[in-house]
C-alpha cells in the first residue's frame, strides 16, 4: 500500500465516521425533544417555538400514573409485557426448528418455501382484521390477553423463520454430524449445539420480535376493551376531546418505550452480530 494511499482511506473513514454521527444525532433529536417535553408543563410544552429554559416538573408523569386521579397504567403495562414476552417465546420454539429444517437439513424447493413465508408478512393487516374480529367474537375471546399471543406470534413467525434461516445456514454441518454420532437425538442437538452457535442470530430475532408485538396497535386497539388492554391502546387514551395534553402524551409515550429502549441497548451486541452474520464469507 502506498503512502499516500494512507491518509485518502483515513479521511474516508473520518468522513464515514462524521456522518454516521450526523444521522445517529439526527435520530436522536425527537427522542431528546420528547424527554424535554414531557418535563415541561402543560403550558410550557404548548408554547410554539418550544421553550427550552423553561422550568421542569414531573406533573406529567405523576399524571401518566394516575396519581392525579387517573387510570392507572400498569395493567396495560402488564398486558404488554405479557402478550410480548409470551409471543416471542413461542415464535423462538417453532422457528428454530422449522428454521433448522430449511437451512441445515433442507426440505426441496425451501427457497419457495422462504418466500411463502414472506409473502404473508404483504397482507396488509387491516384486510384480516374483521375476520380476525368475528372469530374472536364467536369464540368468545374478545378482550383476552391469550388472543393476543397467538396473533403476535402468528403474526412474527414467518420473519423469524426467515431471519434465523440465514443464521442456521452458518452453523458448521461437522459440529452436527459429531453430536448426530454420539447418539444426540434432534432437541438435544437444537438446545446445546446450535442454539449455542446460532445464539446472537437468536437474540436479534427475539429483540426484533418483541419490538414488534410491544408496538402492535391495531389489532391491540380493536380486539381489546379493559382487561387485554396494551400500553400502546392506553396511550391513545390521552389523546380526548379536551384536546391533545402534550406534556403528559410525552411522558407515557417515553415510559412506554423505556422498555424497548432498554432491550435494545442491552443487547446491542448481539443485535449488531446477529444482523451482520453471515454478510461477510
Amino acid at each position: 500500500m502506498s503512502a499516500m494511499a494512507v491518509p485518502v482511506r483515513r479521511r474516508k473513514g473520518a468522513g464515514l465516521g462524521l456522518v454516521a454521527w450526523l444521522a445517529g444525532i439526527l435520530f436522536f433529536l425527537p427522542i431528546a425533544w420528547m424527554a424535554l417535553t414531557s418535563f415541561h408543563s402543560e403550558s410550557d410544552a404548548a408554547t410554539n417555538p418550544p421553550s427550552f429554559t423553561a422550568s421542569l416538573t414531573l406533573d406529567g408523569y405523576r399524571e401518566f400514573f394516575g396519581t392525579g386521579g387517573g387510570a392507572s397504567p400498569w395493567p396495560a403495562l402488564i398486558n404488554s409485557t405479557v402478550a410480548s414476552l409470551a409471543s416471542t417465546l413461542f415464535v423462538l420454539l417453532l422457528a428454530l426448528p422449522a428454521a433448522y429444517a430449511l437451512s441445515i437439513r433442507p426440505v426441496r424447493k425451501w427457497t419457495d418455501v422462504l418466500f411463502f413465508f414472506l409473502s404473508t408478512k404483504m397482507l396488509p393487516a387491516v384486510a384480516g382484521l374483521l375476520p380476525i374480529y368475528l372469530f374472536a367474537k364467536n369464540a368468545g375471546m374478545l378482550d383476552n390477553i391469550w388472543l393476543l399471543v397467538i396473533l403476535y406470534t402468528s403474526m412474527n413467525l414467518p420473519i423469524a423463520v426467515w431471519m434465523m434461516q440465514s443464521f442456521l445456514a452458518e452453523v458448521p454441518v461437522a459440529v452436527i454430524e459429531a453430536a448426530r454420532v454420539d447418539g444426540a437425538r434432534l432437541p438435544t442437538i437444537l438446545a446445546r449445539v446450535v442454539a449455542p452457535i446460532a445464539l446472537p442470530g437468536i437474540a436479534a430475532t427475539a429483540l426484533i420480535c418483541f419490538i414488534f408485538s410491544w408496538n402492535e396497535l391495531l389489532f391491540a386497539r380493536v380486539l381489546t376493551g379493559v382487561v387485554a388492554e396494551t400500553a400502546p391502546v392506553f396511550l391513545t387514551g390521552f389523546i380526548t376531546s379536551q384536546g391533545l395534553f402534550l406534556a403528559k402524551v410525552c411522558a407515557a409515550s417515553l415510559v412506554i418505550s423505556l422498555p424497548v429502549l432498554a432491550a435494545g441497548f442491552a443487547a446491542q451486541d448481539k443485535l449488531v452480530q446477529g444482523l451482520s452474520l453471515g454478510a461477510v464469507k
